[in-house]
């Protein structure tokens, strides 16, 4: 989770992920190891950087929560397999994706390209989804949102959504597999929606404001892996 922070706070700025090690972000200080421990050193600095004394972002100890509990949760639903190890990368994928998505409004290329025939390759030593399963997930999945995408912009000669969304649905796609990417795609939606009501009630700029949907797109792709397929049978066992 802390190196995440990291990927999260360089990978915008185009800064090395190893050098220099880490330093606070407001004063630039080097800071000590003991005040680098994730969670526990937030807690005792009283969220204040120990030299400038300015105020830590409370982001730092919720993603090193957040990916402490993911990997725990993974590892109740796999054990120690080959999916867990495949789904945790992924979910820490998700993670620095989505956060670099709602803060900066960008999904890197250098993250969601190179993972795209990762996630397909890894496939084959999934007992999840198979190779098809996966090359078919990740084609269906950009093909559905570079539609979307390319059709608001032939009406509107705007961008409805950024074209890094269509390449994070691909490599959801490559990880989650057909079922997961329609399941992905429906879950987003709405929750998305239901965000962007939320925002339009509380925000003065009602449809003005740019909503980030990379975090909506990785919401779905976690619900999937955790209780899509549960979900699922109990949707179906209604409506049938």
């Amino acid at each position: 989770g802390s190196f995440l922070n990291v990927c999260i706070y360089r990978i915008p700025l185009k800064k090395s992920l190893i050098r220099p090690g880490s330093s606070c972000t407001l004063c630039n200080k080097k800071i000590k190891w003991y005040d680098n421990i994730p969670v526990i050193s937030f807690i005792f600095l009283n969220r204040k950087c120990r030299f400038c004394n300015k105020k830590i972002t409370v982001r730092y100890p919720l993603i090193e929560l957040m990916t402490a509990i993911s990997y725990i949760l993974l590892y109740k639903k796999f054990g120690i397999t080959y999916d867990f190890f495949i789904y945790v990368a992924f979910f820490s994928i998700l993670i620095v994706v989505s956060f670099i998505d709602f803060e900066h409004g960008i999904i890197p290329n250098i993250i969601s390209i190179p993972s795209i025939p990762i996630f397909i390759a890894l496939s084959l030593i999934s007992e999840r989804i198979d190779i098809v399963d996966s090359l078919t997930g990740s084609i269906t999945g950009f093909s559905i949102l570079f539609l979307i995408f390319a059709f608001y912009y032939l009406l509107t000669k705007k961008e409805g959504m950024g074209i890094g969304d269509v390449k994070l649905i691909a490599l959801i796609g490559a990880a989650v597999g057909l079922k997961g990417i329609l399941f992905t795609i429906f879950i987003s939606s709405i929750v998305g929606t239901l965000y962007g009501f939320i925002l339009m009630i509380f925000n003065r700029k009602g449809f003005k404001s740019s909503i980030p949907f990379g975090p909506f797109l990785s919401i779905g792709a976690i619900i999937y892996i955790m209780s899509g397929e549960e979900i699922i049978e109990w949707y179906l066992g209604i409506i049938l």
